[in-house]
C-alpha cells in the first residue's frame, strides 16, 4: 500500500507581494474611474440621458479655487505630518476631540472652496431641495397626516424633489431648526457639517467598543481625510451619514439604555431615507461582534425602532405606503431615462471617488482576512446550516470589527446598486455606508498609510477644485 503524498502548506503572501497586490487593485480603480469619465462624456455627447455633465459624478466640470483652498490645504498637511502619528498615541478622549475638530475644519474648508454664499450659505436652498419647502410647513401634524398624498408629481402640491424623495424625518429636521430660529441656509448648511463631521467619532468609537481599540485609531485619519467629506459640507446626506453612524455606535457601545437610544437613532434614520433600511445589515453586524448582552441589546434597540416608527405611524406616515410611491415618484422623473447599463457599474466609480482610492486596497485585505477566518474556523465547512449559523459568531469575532463591519457595508451599497434605484448621485447618497466601508483601512500596513492617506486628500482637492458639485 502507497502512502498518500504530504500536503504542502499554503504559503502565507509576504508583505511585498500583499503591497503589490494592493498596487493593482489601485490600478483596477483608476481605469474604472476613467472608463466611467470616457464612457459617460461619449453618453453625454449623443444625448444618453445620464443628468450628470461630469459623470459619473453628479456635478458640472468648472476648475475653480477660492480662500477655503489654502485651509484645506493646511488641514490635509497637518493630519499628513503628525496626525497618524499622534492618532496611535494620545489619550483616548483628547484624540476623538481632535478627530472631530479636525473633520469639522476639513469639510468647511472644502465647502469654502466654492466660496462662503455658493460653497455653504445657498447650498441647500434651490427649488429642489428641503429648505424651498420649510416655509409651506405651517402645521407639522397635518404636514406628517397629507404627507404621502403629496409625493408623486405632476399635482399642483407635490412636493419639491428631495422632499418627496425621503421620508418626512428630512423636512422634519430642517422645519425643527427654522423652528429653533435656525432658519436659512447657512444655517441648515452647518448643521450638515456639523452632524456630518461626528462620524470621525462614532466610528471609532464603534470599533473600540467592539474590542478593536488599534483599528479605531487606525481608521480616524481616514476619516478625518474623508474625500466624501465634499458632499457632506453640501448636502442633507451628511448630517443623515452622522445619524446613521451615531446609532450604530450607540448600539455597540453599551447595555440596553444605549442600545435603546441606538434604536430610536436607527428608526429616525428610517425616517430620513428610505434606502437605510440597508443600515439593517450594519446594525447586524454590531450586534454580532459584541460579545456581551447580545440579545438585550437586539431587543431594547428593536424597541427603539418601534417607538420611533410607531409615532410617524400615529401621525398619519407609514413607511411603507410611502416606499411605495417614492419608486413611483422615481421613475416619473430623469430615473427612467438614466440607462441602468451605465450607472450599475458607474456609481461604483463614484464611490470611489467619494471613498477614496484606499478603498479598494482596503476591501481586498478585508476579504482575505475574512476568507482566512472562515477557513480557520474548526469544522465550518462540514457543517450544516444551522451549524455554520451557529458558529457566524465566532468567525466575525475572529475576523475583526474592521473587517465585519466593512463587509456588510459592502453587501448594503451592492444591495442599492443592482436595485436599480441608485442611478447617480451615489457619491452623497452612499456617504452612510461609505464612512463603514473605509473602516477596512486599518488593515493596510502602518507604513503605507500615511501614503494612502495622501491619496484621498489628493482625491477630495482635485475633485473639489476641478468639479463644481451639485447637492
Amino acid at each position: 500500500m502507497t502512502s498518500s503524498p504530504t500536503v504542502a502548506a499554503t504559503p502565507r503572501p509576504t508583505p511585498a507581494r500583499r503591497g503589490r497586490a494592493d498596487l493593482m487593485v489601485l490600478a483596477v480603480e483608476v481605469a474604472l474611474v476613467a472608463a466611467a469619465v470616457v464612457v459617460g462624456a461619449l453618453l453625454n455627447a449623443r444625448g444618453a440621458g445620464l443628468y450628470a455633465d461630469a459623470a459619473p459624478l453628479y456635478a458640472t466640470w468648472r476648475p475653480h479655487l477660492d480662500w477655503g483652498t489654502p485651509a484645506a490645504v493646511l488641514v490635509a498637511a497637518g493630519v499628513l505630518g503628525w496626525g497618524v502619528r499622534w492618532a496611535r498615541t494620545a489619550r483616548w478622549g483628547v484624540l476623538l476631540a481632535g478627530g472631530y475638530l479636525a473633520a469639522v475644519a476639513w469639510t468647511l474648508s472644502l465647502a469654502l472652496v466654492d466660496g462662503w454664499s455658493a460653497g455653504l450659505a445657498r447650498r441647500l436652498t434651490p427649488q429642489a431641495e428641503y429648505l424651498h419647502e420649510v416655509p409651506r410647513v405651517a402645521d407639522i401634524p397635518a404636514m406628517l397626516a397629507g404627507f404621502t398624498g403629496r409625493i408623486l408629481d405632476f399635482q399642483p402640491d407635490s412636493w419639491s424633489t428631495h422632499t418627496a424623495g425621503h421620508p418626512p424625518g428630512a423636512l422634519l429636521v430642517f422645519v425643527w431648526l427654522d423652528r429653533l430660529g435656525l432658519g436659512g441656509g447657512a444655517a441648515a448648511a452647518l448643521a450638515c457639517v456639523l452632524v456630518g463631521a461626528t462620524v470621525a467619532v462614532s466610528v471609532p468609537v464603534t470599533l473600540r467598543a467592539l474590542g478593536a481599540a488599534e483599528a479605531a485609531r487606525a481608521v480616524l485619519p481616514f476619516l478625518v481625510l474623508l474625500p466624501g467629506a465634499v458632499w457632506v459640507g453640501a448636502s442633507a446626506d451628511g448630517l443623515f451619514t452622522g445619524v446613521v453612524a451615531a446609532g450604530l455606535a450607540l448600539l455597540a457601545a453599551g447595555g440596553r439604555a444605549s442600545a435603546a437610544a441606538g434604536g430610536l437613532l436607527l428608526g429616525f434614520a428610517l425616517h430620513l431615507s428610505y434606502g437605510f433600511v440597508l443600515v439593517g445589515l450594519l446594525a447586524a453586524a454590531v450586534l454580532v461582534l459584541r460579545t456581551t448582552h447580545r440579545w438585550q441589546a437586539l431587543l431594547a434597540a428593536l424597541a427603539g425602532v418601534a417607538a420611533v416608527v410607531a409615532g410617524f405611524t400615529a401621525a398619519g406616515f407609514w413607511w411603507w405606503d410611502g416606499y411605495r410611491l417614492v419608486v413611483e415618484r422615481y421613475y416619473q422623473g430623469w430615473a427612467a431615462e438614466r440607462p441602468y447599463a451605465y450607472w450599475v457599474w458607474a456609481n461604483v466609480a463614484a464611490l470611489l471617488l467619494s471613498a477614496g482610492p484606499a478603498l479598494g486596497p482596503a476591501l481586498r485585505r478585508a476579504v482575505v482576512a475574512a476568507a482566512g477566518a472562515v477557513r480557520a474556523a474548526p469544522g465550518t465547512r462540514q457543517a450544516g446550516p444551522v451549524a455554520r449559523l451557529t458558529a457566524a459568531p465566532a468567525v466575525a469575532r475572529a475576523a475583526g470589527p474592521a473587517v465585519v463591519l466593512a463587509l456588510a457595508a459592502a453587501l448594503a451599497v451592492a444591495g442599492a446598486d443592482l436595485s436599480g434605484l441608485s442611478k447617480a448621485e451615489v457619491e452623497r447618497i452612499w456617504l452612510p455606508f461609505a464612512v463603514w466601508l473605509l473602516a477596512a483601512t486599518a488593515l493596510l500596513p502602518p507604513r503605507a498609510r500615511r501614503w494612502w492617506l495622501a491619496g484621498q486628500a489628493v482625491t477630495a482637492l482635485a475633485v473639489n477644485h476641478l468639479l463644481w458639485t451639485v447637492s
